[in-house]
C-alpha cells in the first residue's frame, strides 16, 4: 500500500502543477489529428587491454515508435496511441545479447462529452504484448552449456486485453483520467508454458505454487473482471524539456482485489535540436501474477529523433 501511495503522489504532483496554471480550454478542431515520433538511442563503452580501472566493453541500442491518431466531432472524442519499443544490450564477452526493452501496446478511449463539462461517458480498449522472445539466464552455467538460457516469454505470451465502459475526465489530449469500474481483462499465453502432466505426483501442486502469469495448468487464457484507472499527463517543464506521465491501475474483483496491479511510466525528453534528443525513462510495474514484487526499468540515452 505504501508503494501504491508513493506512485500516486509521483503522478499527482505534476497534475497539480498543471491544474494551478491558467490553461485555455482545449480547442481541437473536428476531424482527425495525427502525430508520430520515432527515435533511436545508442550507448557504447569501450576499454582496451591496458585499462586498469576495470570495466567491460559493451553497446546498447533502443528503438521506439509512438503514433497518435485522434478523432473529434463535436462532443465525440476518440483518442488512440500505438507504442512500440525494443532495446538490446551486448557485453563484449557475452555469447548472447540481452533485451533492455520490449513492448507493443495499443490504447484507445472513446468518449461522449457530458454537456459542456470536462467529463465524458467513455469506452476504453487496451492491448499489450511484446515483439521477441524473453529468456531467463542461469548464472551458475557457462554460456556454452545447455540450459544456460531458458525461453520464458514471446510475442502474444503473455498478451493482455482490457476493455470496459466508464467515465473520462479530459482537459486536453495531454491531460486526462479514465475510470472504468467494470473492466474485463483477458490474459493470453502459449499453452506450452502451462503444460503439466497431471499424472505425475506433485506436478500440478508445484505448478499451482507459481502459475505462469496466473493462468491455470494446461490452459491458454485467464479471465478477470475488475476496476481500472488510466491517467495521462504531459507538460513542458521549460523550453525544449517535456515530461510525460502514464499511470495504469487495475484491481481484480474475482481474486485478491486488494492486490492492485500498477504500471507507471515517466518519460523525460530533452531536445538538443530538431533531431537530437536525450531521453530518461523510468518504469515501475507491480503484477503479482507475474512476480511477487516491483519490476523496475530505467534507461538514459542520447539519440536521433524524427517527428512525423
Amino acid at each position: 500500500m505504501k508503494k501504491f501511495l508513493l506512485l500516486a503522489v509521483l503522478f499527482a504532483a505534476p497534475m497539480a502543477i498543471i491544474a494551478q496554471e491558467e490553461t485555455p480550454k482545449d480547442s481541437i478542431p473536428n476531424g482527425w489529428t495525427r502525430a508520430g515520433n520515432i527515435s533511436l538511442l545508442f550507448n557504447q563503452a569501450a576499454f582496451n587491454a591496458e585499462w586498469t580501472g576495470g570495466g567491460t566493453s559493451n553497446y546498447s541500442g533502443n528503438l521506439s515508435l509512438t503514433y497518435d491518431f485522434n478523432y473529434k466531432h463535436d462532443k465525440i472524442s476518440w483518442n488512440n496511441r500505438l507504442t512500440g519499443e525494443y532495446g538490446l544490450t551486448r557485453n563484449k564477452d557475452d555469447k548472447y545479447s540481452r533485451k533492455t526493452n520490449d513492448r507493443l501496446e495499443l490504447n484507445s478511449i472513446l468518449g461522449q462529452q457530458i454537456k459542456e463539462s470536462n467529463w465524458y461517458y467513455s469506452l476504453f480498449f487496451n492491448f499489450k504484448t511484446q515483439f521477441a522472445k524473453g529468456y531467463e539466464f542461469n548464472k551458475d552455467l557457462n554460456p556454452e552449456d545447455e540450459g544456460y538460457r531458458t525461453e520464458t516469454t514471446h510475442i502474444l505470451s503473455p498478451a493482455y486485453i482490457q476493455f470496459g465502459p466508464g467515465m473520462l475526465w479530459k482537459k486536453s489530449d495531454n491531460l486526462y483520467v479514465n475510470i472504468s469500474p467494470a473492466t474485463a481483462k483477458l490474459i493470453l499465453v502459449d499453452k506450452d508454458f502451462t503444460a503439466v502432466d497431471e499424472t505425475v505426483p506433485g506436478a500440478l501442486d508445484a505448478y499451482n505454487e507459481n502459475k505462469y502469469f496466473g493462468v491455470d495448468a494446461n490452459e491458454s487464457t485467464r479471465f478477470e473482471f475488475g476496476a481500472s484507472v488510466s491517467a495521462y499527463a504531459k507538460f513542458n517543464i521549460m523550453a525544449n524539456i517535456s515530461a510525460e506521465n502514464i499511470l495504469n491501475l487495475y484491481s481484480n474483483y474475482l481474486e485478491d482485489p486488494q492486490n492492485v496491479d500498477i504500471d507507471y511510466t515517466f518519460n523525460l525528453v530533452m531536445k538538443v535540436n530538431k533531431y537530437i534528443t536525450s531521453n530518461v525513462t523510468f518504469q515501475a510495474i507491480y503484477d503479482d501474477n507475474a512476480i511477487q514484487g516491483f519490476q523496475i526499468r530505467e534507461a538514459l540515452g542520447v539519440g536521433v529523433t524524427y517527428g512525423f
